[in-house]
């Protein structure tokens, strides 16, 4: 169930953000694209997307591995509390 709504929302949301889009992309009627403009604009969604996508890997996959835990540890481990220097 928990599911099927998630699903559904997301799915709104994507249709409403590509219907906003395509009625603002035709009511800027009088600014044109070339052909060069389309294809950075496509590329560098693309793009954009595409570096989102591996860094949001990247931290589920280290995360998963183990390593921000090692990490963590190893900043207990080496850090103090300052207030405790300043007490005494």
């Amino acid at each position: 169930m928990k599911l099927t709504v998630l699903v559904t929302v997301l799915v709104g949301i994507l249709v409403v953000s590509t219907a906003l889009a395509f009625y603002v992309w035709n009511e800027l009627g009088d600014v044109e694209l070339s052909g060069h403009g389309i294809a950075a604009l496509i590329l560098g969604v693309i793009l954009t997307s595409g570096l989102g996508f591996g860094l949001m890997f990247l931290v589920f996959f280290s995360s998963r591995r183990g390593h921000d835990e090692a990490a963590y540890q190893k900043g207990e481990e080496s850090s103090e509390d300052p207030r405790k220097k300043n007490s005494d």
